[in-house]
This record gives C-alpha cells, structure tokens and sequence, in this order.
C-alpha cells in the first residue's frame, strides 16, 4: 500500500503543482496587463511555486482531491472596465490550465514521433500533468462561488441579478461540499474532461 502512495505522489506531485502555479501567474499576469499593479506589488508575477502554493490547500488537494493554492488579489477600481477585467482575468487561470495540458500532449506527441526514449515513469508524470490541468480548468469554471466561473457568469448577468447571486458567496464552502460529495460533479465533470481529452487528441493525431 505504501508502494502505491509513494508512486502515486511522485507521479502527482507535479501535476498537481504546476497547475496550481501556472493557473495563479495567469491571473495574476493577465490582471497586471490590464492595468492593475496589485500582483506585482504582492509578488505574484513569478512561477516561483512559494508565491503561489498553500500548504495546507497543496495536502487537501493531493489526499482528498479538494484544495486551493494562495488566491491572487486584484483591485477592480484599476480597471478601466471593471467588468471586462475581471472577465478576462479569471477566464485567464483556467485557460492557462488547458493550454498547459494541451502543450504537455504535444510533448508526448513529439518524443514518440521523433523516437526519444519515453520510460514508464516519464510518461505517466506527463499524462498526470495533463489530466491535472484539464480537471483544474474545468473545475475552476463551474459557476459557484468562489470558483473563476462565478465571477464570469456574474460579471455577464444584468447588476440586480448579479447583486443577489453575490449573498451565495457566504454559503460557497458548504456548496463545494454538496457538489463533491453528490453524484453532480460527475454529472459536470465526466463529460466534460472526455470533450476536452476528445478535441485535443483530435488536434494531436495531425501530427501523428
């Protein structure tokens, strides 16, 4: 059994980290570009893994699969329109997740296609920070608070909506639960990642 954690974590580890990284540098990148200077100022404009991994949020996520890394803060008053910004900006995160994925296949495409030696253990470290990013960027567009979702489905919906969508917030963690615990993240999840695993090997077999 300890066998099985051990291989489990070295091949996880990775994943479970870069997509944590790469998914809060987006945010905090794209936000920087559009004129908010609150990430840099906090030390977010790095892929040094210490700015952006939680401890605590880095164990949840590799034992119970529920986690978090350090949340990018941004200030929407330094936007010159709040509502696009903050569009942009969380779509960015998980974006920046698929494209990880997408360009991590394409790794794997190129090594087989050009003959590089690809071990067991390699390959299964690639396929995992593939899946990872995948899961991380469909999760994170799942229209609860706090998730990346919620704040595009909030910023499209007229303010009277959006002003009452906003007293979901306090129940958000309770709500995470619910769907983790209840057949309804399959119902959202499943089919999604095959969509995405479906288009991106579709892309991949061109060059194959």
């Amino acid at each position: 059994m300890f066998e099985n954690f051990l291989i489990n974590a070295i091949t996880s580890l990775p994943g479970i980290i870069i997509a944590m990284v790469i998914h809060e540098w987006a945010h905090a990148r794209v936000a920087y570009a559009l004129g908010d200077y609150t990430p840099k100022l906090m030390g977010r404009l790095t892929l040094n893994p210490a700015a952006h991994v939680d401890l605590v949020g880095l164990l949840m996520l590799f034992f119970v699969h529920f986690g978090w890394a350090k949340p990018v803060q941004i200030n929407l008053n330094n936007f010159a329109n709040p509502r696009r910004a903050d569009i942009l900006v969380s779509l960015a995160g998980p974006g920046a997740n698929f494209l990880t994925a997408f360009v991590t296949l394409m790794v794997m495409v190129a090594l087989l296609k050009f003959g590089f030696p690809m071990s067991e253990g390699m390959q299964a470290v690639l396929s995992t920070i593939m899946i990872i990013n995948i899961n991380f960027g469909i999760f994170n567009l799942i229209p609860i608070p706090p998730l990346d979702g919620f704040h595009v489905l909030r910023n499209v919906l007229p303010y009277e909506i959006a002003d009452k969508l906003e007293a979901l917030e306090r129940y958000s963690f309770l709500i995470l639960i619910v769907i983790l615990m209840t057949p309804i993240i399959s119902v959202i999840f499943v089919p999604m990642q095959r969509f995405v695993l479906t288009v991106f090997y579709g892309i991949a077999g061109i060059f194959l």
